[in-house]
């Protein structure tokens, strides 16, 4: 399932939730208080706490003091993802080009087994709705195993929400129809909401329903509202819709490793928008840096390579397994992974992949998840990740991130990420977070899906500047020269006030400056 927080949230949000400020433990640092600008905002994640009073990873201080006529090498980051829209103007100059294959002559020249991978691969094929792992477990019938009956908990559990979430965003919708009905327009603002006299009830209620959510999501609510309808439709009818095989067009056999010949060279996939997740998760790493045109990546000499293997519901285990091993036979650096699941029942052959990975020296930067829980906690595990048993790591190059908020503070861990003293390494700006979508645009999005990208994008930094540097020592340089966390935050949706030392292994936000500073000194050595 693709990892990123969805902002129609808040559609819903402003309707039962109201925002409260706590009080901010600082650790000395002089916090930002007045509204981000719109310029601070869209590049928030490449500011500098000290300087700019934001919680930023000092990408922008990184290149003005440290990185100025320093030489530096090309590195490949994959993207394992949903696709990439590889022709989007921010990001065309920066895709990953196969100059071992002659580009449409239906020949395998390179011969690695997929015909015409000018720009990575496609393991979906032409599929794009998936079922969720819980869905196919069940789908298998009852073989009495502790998997199936927790599952089966999950499973009733999501779709009982995923009903009354429908319930909900049903009755949104009637009440937009019919305020546009009443005011004879299907656009309105708050003063036509305030002009409605009427003695009807009905209409009453949904004129109250509408200024709220106008006054909270603003004119353009609709679109979220939208955003919002789909999610829930896409959950009842494709996620957890026992009757639904999206497989079933990709043509191959996905409880069989051995059968990896399958799905195209289309990276984008068959639906542009459908390739919104990748495409935005590529643009935070590696869009085109003070071209003015959207915002900036965080490292300025890489290659995207997209291997589309995440679909909308959850992904197979079989093709992460071989999309990490594509990557990684072709020259990846640095892999992201921005996706991840509660069930994985084939995780051995994920697993097999990332001592591949690690094997040829590739670091794996993979997203924590956005359910707000302690993931160290074995009913809250999250795959893929590196250790069975929660006390020791069975690989060296995975780097688990959670995401930040924009104000430094106890809030400043984002309610959604997932966290783990054991199982997250670190933070990484992951709200509102402004890059490349499909079809030439931009947008903010937010998750540890977006923070993930932003530590692989330093990391990719790192590798780029100094290469002989190796996947375990660019994570740990990452990990020890963050910026700490105040010493008490509050974590996850519940809000629970503990130390940073509880959040995660390192208890910091990733840094760009430092971690640079750091790898000279471990280089010279």
């Amino acid at each position: 399932m693709k990892r990123f927080k969805l902002t129609y949230l808040s559609i819903i949000a402003c309707l039962t939730v109201s925002i409260s400020v706590s009080a901010q433990s600082t650790n000395n640092f002089i916090v930002k208080k007045e509204k981000l600008s719109e310029t601070e905002l869209q590049r928030w994640s490449h500011l500098d706490l000290v300087k700019d009073t934001i919680p930023g990873m000092s990408v922008d201080r990184a290149y003005s003091e440290l990185l100025k006529n320093k030489k530096e090498v090309k590195v490949i980051v994959g993207i394992i993802d949903s696709g990439v829209d590889i022709d989007h103007e921010d990001l065309k100059s920066v895709i990953w080009t196969n100059k071992k294959e002659i580009a449409g002559n239906g020949i395998d020249d390179d011969r690695n087994g997929y015909i015409d991978d000018i720009h990575g691969w496609n393991f979906l094929g032409d599929a794009g709705k998936e079922t969720l792992e819980m869905t196919r477990i069940l789908k298998k019938g009852d073989d009495k195993s502790a998997t199936y009956k927790s599952a089966l908990i999950a499973y009733d559990k999501k779709y009982d929400k995923a009903m009354k979430d429908k319930m909900q965003v049903d009755f949104l919708m009637a009440a937009d129809k019919s305020i546009q009905k009443h005011l004879n327009k299907e656009e309105y603002t708050i003063e036509d909401l305030n002009g409605i006299t009427t003695t009807d009830a009905d209409l009453n209620k949904n004129k109250k329903i509408m200024t709220r959510i106008l006054t909270n999501a603003g004119p353009d609510f609709r679109s979220g509202l939208k955003e919002y309808s789909d999610y829930i439709y896409d959950q009842i009818n494709y996620n957890l819709n026992k009757e639904f095989d999206g497989r079933k067009i990709v043509g191959d056999n996905p409880e069989d490793i051995k059968n990896s010949k399958y799905g195209n060279n289309n990276v984008c996939g068959p639906d542009k928008e459908e390739a919104f997740h990748g495409t935005h998760v590529a643009g935070i790493i590696a869009q085109v840096r003070n071209n003015n045109i959207g915002g900036d990546g965080i490292a300025n000499n890489v290659e995207i390579m997209t291997i589309r293997a995440v679909p909308n519901g959850d992904e197979y285990d079989k093709d992460i397994a071989l999309a990490i091993r594509y990557a990684v036979d072709n020259g990846a650096k640095v892999i992201n992974g921005s996706f991840g699941k509660s069930y994985s029942p084939h995780k051995q052959w994920v697993y097999d992949a990332i001592k591949y990975a690690e094997k040829k020296d590739v670091l794996f930067v993979h997203a924590s998840g956005n359910d707000g829980l302690n993931i160290d906690l074995s009913e809250n595990a999250s795959f893929p990740n590196d250790s069975d048993d929660n006390k020791k790591e069975f690989v060296t190059n995975i780097l688990t991130v959670g995401a930040l908020n924009y104000i430094y503070g106890d809030g400043v861990i984002a309610d959604f990420s997932n966290y783990g003293k054991f199982n997250v390494d670190v933070y990484a700006p992951g709200t509102e977070i402004y890059s490349t979508v499909p079809n030439n645009k931009f947008k903010y999005e937010q998750g540890t899906s977006m923070a993930s990208p932003n530590a692989a994008g330093v990391a990719a930094l790192i590798r780029s500047y100094y290469p002989k540097l190796s996947a375990k020592q660019v994570k740990q340089i990452i990990i020890d020269s963050g910026t700490p966390l105040p010493e008490i935050i509050e974590l996850g949706s519940s809000h629970e006030k503990k130390s940073a030392s509880e959040s995660s292994k390192s208890g910091k936000i990733v840094n760009a400056y430092n971690a640079l500073l750091m790898a000279q000194k471990i280089s010279k050595k």
